[in-house]
């Protein structure tokens, strides 16, 4: 039965549960809303008795377009010291996902949308067509989630500072080249086929090995990649205490408040 959330769905048909970003309108941006629903359906899967696989994927063209710029950035109080700045902006973000985690990207990912998942995600499955692209350093920020440590593991250091150094935008074909995509499908009944395949792995595999596999892979790497993530974010934290991210988010803003208005005048004019 659908659990009832605002701005994704949950859906779990017996051993697959579907998360499904659900903000097409703003090409599925998160806000602190849509984060902490996702944090809520994913406990909710990991608590789950039958479920093997927990499904993230997107509504609409994008699978997402990272965080929604829009929306203003948290700022610690103003007669805050500059560590306790800091620690506003440090937080645990993130906790061990017991079930086998599949990032279906049903189309581009930027920024966070890009980052956040596809270094933690189990398998990687990605309509045809498709992009990443890891901006974050033109907006002040840095890869977050650990996302510098498990791109460099999925694809070797020199591929993966191209993507998150110059944030250069690479197609899922070529990913899945690089090894960092497992599989690309027609976007032609995209989830359809995913969910289709997945089932195919329970029939051929016991779910109960499956995810103690899971286990055996990533114990080694645990420790390590939550020194990654602590070390992200207390590097990002640093940024945000030195304000850069508020100017680039600010200029980023009018650039896209002036392109609006330039298509409105576009449009006005061929009336």
């Amino acid at each position: 039965m659908p659990s009832v959330y605002t701005h994704i769905t949950l859906d779990i048909t017996d051993q697959i549960g579907v998360i499904k970003l659900n903000r097409p309108s703003v090409l599925n941006s998160w806000n602190e809303a849509m984060l902490g629903e996702m944090i809520s359906a994913f406990r909710e899967l990991d608590q789950h008795e039958r479920t093997v696989f927990t499904v993230l994927t997107g509504e609409g063209r994008f699978f997402s377009a990272g965080a929604d710029i829009r929306q203003d950035i948290p700022k610690a109080p103003e007669n805050a010291t500059a560590a306790e700045k800091k620690l506003f902006y440090m937080r645990k973000f993130s906790r061990d996902h017991t079930k086998i985690l599949v990032l279906a990207l049903n189309g581009p990912g930027v920024g966070g949308g890009a980052a956040w998942f596809t270094g933690l995600a189990d398998i990687i499955l990605a309509v045809s067509g498709a992009y990443l692209q890891v901006p974050f350093n033109s907006l002040g920020l840095v890869p977050e989630f650990g996302a510098a440590q498990t791109f460099a593991q999925s694809i070797g250091v020199r591929r993966a500072n191209d993507l998150l150094i110059f944030g250069r935008k690479c197609s899922v074909e070529e990913l899945e080249n690089w090894g960092l995509i497992n599989r690309v499908f027609p976007a032609q009944g995209f989830v359809d086929q995913v969910l289709a395949y997945l089932q195919g792995q329970l029939e051929a595999n016991d779910g109960g090995s499956m995810l103690e596999t899971k286990r055996l892979t990533n114990g080694p790497l645990r420790a390590e990649r939550m020194l990654g993530m602590i070390d992200a974010a207390n590097a990002l934290a640093e940024r945000f205490v030195e304000g850069v991210p508020f100017e680039r988010f600010a200029r980023r803003n009018e650039e896209l408040k002036m392109a609006r208005k330039a298509r409105s005048g576009k449009e006005k004019a061929s009336l």
